[in-house]
């Protein structure tokens, strides 16, 4: 099932499944309620005729994890650093600003002072009401390279350099139709594709990363645990500088979920 929290176009929003080109309305207060415990179907409309949202719009935390060997080989090692052994030992996350979701289809501003903009290709998991997983979406970490490498200098963070954007959607596929399967994941940039790459590569699996996430404390529903960026899943790993511009449209897909895409917004005064 592919959940997702949509609105009309009288500006109704609500939550419903995407079956087919329709979107079957439901009786639930939220996508992890609906995906723990069910609603009862009391609608419907052509999925042609909503807007998609954030399936999420304000979860209580979102966790970044770090979860892609690949990527952490290849980002440590243009910063001059191996893999360390406590990499290995649990999955590790930092934590991003919950109340910047951009929802699907929306402009994305990076900040002023960015010339670095990135994108990160992520499987995220959706906290239900039961504190188990309840389902998987598509999200994109945006990255704000050059401030980042700047901040972190000083042994915090990210945090500026990721402050500003964190895009979820278009749907979230229920964790029994996911059941652990290898999805594709791939990124374009204005139809070009610049990753591919699988989900099935995670070092960490799903359920060390929900252990770690909850441990000594109590996760909430709602809550968003980013896998980390897939193998080759950003520009910096590519190393082309190829960073993103104004205008630019992202799109990032993941099998069975669907098609996440923004637009990255025009500099201020342009």
């Amino acid at each position: 099932m592919r959940a997702c929290l949509f609105v009309t176009p009288t500006g109704e929003t609500g939550v419903g499944r995407i079956e087919g080109e329709s979107v079957v309305a439901v009786n639930a207060p939220d996508v992890p309620a609906y995906l723990t415990t069910g609603g009862e179907d009391v609608g419907q409309h052509m999925l042609c005729d909503v807007t998609l949202l954030a399936p999420v719009p304000r979860p209580p935390s979102v966790r970044d994890f770090y979860c892609f060997h690949g990527h952490a080989k290849t980002a440590m090692g243009r910063r001059g650093r191996e893999v360390p052994p406590e990499w290995y030992s649990a999955p590790r996350f930092y934590f991003s600003n919950a109340v910047a979701i951009v929802d699907p289809e929306r402009e994305v501003r990076f900040p002023e002072a960015c010339a670095e903009r990135d994108y990160e290709l992520e499987l995220a998991a959706v906290v239900g009401t039961d504190g188990r997983i309840a389902g998987f979406t598509i999200m994109n970490d945006w990255s704000a390279r050059d401030l980042q490498r700047e901040e972190m200098t000083v042994g915090l963070g990210p945090v500026k350099g990721k402050d500003f954007a964190t895009s979820i959607g278009p749907c979230v596929l229920s964790a029994d139709a996911f059941r652990g399967r290898d999805l594709q994941m791939i990124a374009r940039v204005n139809g070009e594709i610049r990753t591919k790459g699988s989900s099935g590569l995670m070092y960490h699996s799903w359920e060390s990363v929900l252990a770690h996430a909850a441990r000594d404390t109590r996760l909430q529903p709602g809550d968003i645990l980013g896998s980390g960026t897939v193998d080759g899943g950003c520009i910096l790993e590519h190393g082309d500088g190829r960073w993103l511009q104004p205008g630019d449209v992202v799109e990032l897909e993941i099998e069975e979920i669907g098609v996440l895409r923004n637009r990255v917004a025009p500099e201020a005064g342009a």
